[in-house]
């Protein structure tokens, strides 16, 4: 018989073994391949080795030799103690190094495969069958227990008290919620208590609202609506996209009226989101910053900034723009800054709210050009509108204003994110971002350098620099600080210090004397990686907070991951080629892998503050991205071209000034899964008094994202901040399988979800209305996090027997 017979007769005779031999060539010949990559890389030689052995299991399999069990079943059982020794009994990183091979090994041991083949038969099969077996037990075994998992419970002694303060603290979110953060504190916390841990099980719907605002074929795809309403007397206001108003009976979510800025729909807009409104009470005896009486009109006010750069004064209880300010209820934020084009600066943040003045800050595009509009600070009378002070971080003299001769600083650090205020102390907390481009610096002036990526407290009157503290020095990361800072007095046996938190991109939280920007948590000078690209320059150290839930040690190719062992080797070889030192490795042209990434640890949605239990809770991700500089060439010309036109984050940035763009995405593997093992997002509570995690557990599972709804629980990526509440509860939504949850602030025991009809890329709050409390969130989906669009606004409430 000729060897082509043979090979005919084997088809046809037993097909199955045929095929299956085959395929376990192919397998075999791809972990070869890639094996040998990532050896030559300097990684593991498992995947090389293992590509040899599916090689000889598949020329035993077509010789019809049992001895194809025996090496499949030694492959097996040197990938289970390879698997251990490198990542212990984690089952989310164990699963993805046998989810392939296991399955493979038990077609192996049925009887139209096993039968097939000689001699010797029974041993092999109960060779590979106990190695299947100690594999499922170890695999039970690493189900039992999470090692990324911190049990801990907050002392039941420290679930009572009071706010203690030297100074009128402003009042707690309860009844009402007047602020974007609960109030000017940013705290997220609500004094209700109705909720408890023991009847949150019954929440149930009590009403929805939908807007009717949507994405529009001339969006860009980073659209989303991450607002936080307002709840005030018997209405709650909040905004959609495209920056349109809604006043709200907060009983039952009917629309009493509606404002549209009529703000266009333009693809040119890096974002088209709107986090919140902001709200003003005119006090009896009111005068304005001139010291005038204020107006009558409008007593009550909503301020709505807009993606087209302007801000509006609307009546609070009728809608209407409130004529004596600006030009009949509007001013041009554009103003003063000599680059105007359309959708470089936007308004995506509510403003702070003080007594006489209006802080506004904003967004300015990101890595486009160095000519981009100023980022500065600034204050305006909140009756009239009228200009009092400017802060731009980019001027020798900050405060200089605008006039015939001079404008804003172009380029100079801004704010897209929310503030903090302490009128008490006459002190505003403005979180900054990087001069623009974000991830070149050769060119800054050192005016620039001075507050870039810095919280600076400034004088609420005057404008005037009290304090400032930097996160990162000359960023290169885009490691903005942003989130709004959250003010808490700590109390201890020595008194009362006024702290102020500012949880960072990186994963740290610096924790100040709000008065002085002293440090509370020792935040030391570290050394960190060196080698600029041509032309730029690096600190030589960064500060590292003491309370931080940045990983400790440096990624390995170990905690690559993938959802097979194919795709976790091509994460194997990526993460091999790429550039990485640790944390704040310089951007590169080989590429660097940027780890915290770009997203941030923490957001915009910063971190909720219990100030009776003196808790934090935090919600840090962890998603590395990928920064590559791109030279000036044919693919990226030096000048503005439709090749790479505004209106995104990801991609090619061209960063036109500078000699480099830029190329910015998440490192994702082939299957277009984050190439970092999970968990990457996790829940958290911190003791304010010692500053150490109580507990800490993973949040949200694959449902959303997955091809079939499976409720593996990851721990996911997130959007949005939490809340907590008096009566023991806090509530998130910002996950990407679009869950609104519930946990024990305790222990971070989950006592309830419900799923949302969009994603929740929002922070909830809660209000009191006729004695009911409700728990309302915004869910209109994130364009570019990947998430369902919608256009909801949901209210939950107990039922009357569960009160």
């Amino acid at each position: 018989m000729t060897p082509t017979h043979r090979s005919t007769n084997w088809f046809r005779d037993a097909p199955l073994l045929a095929i299956t031999s085959v395929v376990v060539a192919i397998m075999g010949l791809g972990l070869l391949a890639g094996g040998a990559w990532l050896a030559a890389l300097g990684g593991s030689v498992y995947y090389l080795i293992a590509g040899i052995m599916l090689l000889l299991t598949s020329w035993l399999l077509a010789r019809r030799r049992a001895e194809a069990l025996w090496i499949y079943a030694a492959l097996l059982a040197g990938t289970m103690a390879w698997a251990i020794w490198e990542v212990g009994l984690d089952f989310w990183s164990l699963a993805p190094r046998g989810d392939v091979l296991a399955p493979l090994g038990l077609w192996l041991m049925l009887p139209f495969i096993a039968s097939r083949l000689a001699p010797r038969l029974r041993g092999a099969r109960w060779a590979l069958g106990l190695v299947l077996v100690a594999a499922a037990v170890i695999v039970g075994i690493s189900l039992t227990s999470d090692r990324h998992d911190l049990a801990g419970t907050i002392p039941e002694s420290d679930t009572t008290g009071a706010i203690a303060s030297s100074a009128p603290a402003p009042a707690a979110a309860g009844q009402n919620w007047t602020a974007y953060g609960g109030s000017g504190f940013g705290t997220r916390f609500s004094s209700l208590s109705q909720i408890t841990k023991d009847n949150v099980k019954d929440l149930k719907l009590a009403w929805e609202f939908r807007t009717g605002d949507h994405k529009g074929p001339d969006d860009p795809d980073e659209i989303t609506n991450q607002s936080t309403p307002l709840k005030i007397g018997d209405l709650l206001y909040t905004c959609s996209p495209h920056q349109i108003v809604f006043a709200l009976e907060a009983a039952t979510g009917k629309l009493r009226w509606k404002f549209d800025p009529q703000v266009q729909h333009n693809k040119a807009f890096q974002h088209m989101t709107c986090r919140g409104v902001s709200y003003h009470a005119t006090k009896p005896g009111a005068l304005t910053a001139d010291g005038t009486p204020a107006p009558s009109n409008c007593a009550e006010r909503i301020f709505i900034p807009t993606n087209d750069g302007r801000m509006f004064a609307l009546d609070a209880q009728s809608g209407v723009p409130c004529e004596s300010f600006g030009n009949k209820g509007q001013i041009d934020l554009k103003q003063g800054s000599e680059i105007q084009t359309l959708g470089f600066y936007e308004g995506t943040s509510p403003p702070v709210v003080t007594d006489k003045v209006l802080i506004v800050g904003g967004a300015v595009i990101d890595n486009y050009s160095d000519r981009v509009p100023s980022g500065v600070i600034r204050g305006f009378d909140i009756y009239s509108g009228r200009l009092i002070w400017a802060f731009d971080a980019g001027n020798p003299d900050p405060n200089e204003m605008p006039s015939a001769s001079h404008h804003f600083t172009a380029g100079s650090p801004n704010s897209w994110s929310i503030s903090a205020v302490d009128e008490n102390l006459g002190l505003v907390y403005v979180p900054l971002g990087s001069s623009s481009p974000d991830i070149w610096g050769g060119g800054r002036s050192p005016e620039n350098e001075r507050y870039d990526s810095a919280l600076i407290a400034l004088d609420v009157m005057t404008g005037k620099l009290r304090w400032s503290f930097q996160n990162v020095h000359h960023d290169l990361w885009d490691m903005d600080m942003p989130s709004q800072p959250s003010l808490v007095d700590l109390r201890s046996n020595g008194g009362v210090r006024p702290a102020i938190y500012i949880p960072a991109k990186t994963g740290d939280i610096f924790v100040l004397d709000r008065r002085d920007g002293r440090q509370l948590v020792p935040a030391p000078e570290k050394p960190v990686p060196q080698g600029a690209a041509n032309g730029d320059r690096l600190s030589p150290t960064q500060p590292f907070s003491e309370l931080s839930f940045r990983p400790s040690g440096m990624l390995t190719d170990a905690q690559m991951w993938g959802s097979t062992m194919f795709d976790q080797l091509a994460c194997r070889i990526k993460f091999k080629r790429l550039r990485y030192e640790g944390p704040f490795t310089p951007p590169s042209e080989q590429g660097t892998l940027v780890f915290p990434g770009d997203f941030g640890m923490f957001e915009w949605g910063g971190i909720a503050v219990d100030p009776q239990r003196q808790i934090a809770i935090a919600n840090p991700q962890s998603i590395p991205f990928i920064s590559r500089l791109v030279p000036r060439g044919k693919d990226n010309p030096a000048a503005p071209n439709a090749a790479h036109p505004p209106g995104t984050e990801l991609g090619v940035q061209p960063m036109y000034g500078a000699p480099y763009g830029v190329d910015l995405g998440i490192f994702l593997s082939p299957l277009g899964i984050p190439c970092l093992a999970p968990p990457w997002g996790k829940i958290a509570a911190i003791d304010l008094k010692t500053h150490k995690v109580v507990w800490q557990h993973r949040i949200g599972t694959i449902r959303d994202q997955a091809p079939l709804p499976l409720p593996f629980k990851l721990g996911v990526p997130m959007l949005g901040g939490p809340l907590v509440t008096a009566g023991g509860i806090v509530f998130i939504t910002g996950t990407m399988d679009d869950y609104i949850r519930a946990f024990d602030v305790r222990d971070g025991r989950q006592l309830w979800q419900d799923h949302l009809p969009a994603g929740g890329q929002s922070t909830p709050m809660t209000y009191d209305a006729g004695g009911k409390q409700y728990v309302v969130t915004v869910d209109g989906g994130h364009g570019s996090f990947g998430t369902k669009l919608g256009d909801y606004v949901r209210a939950y409430a107990l039922p009357e027997r569960s009160k």
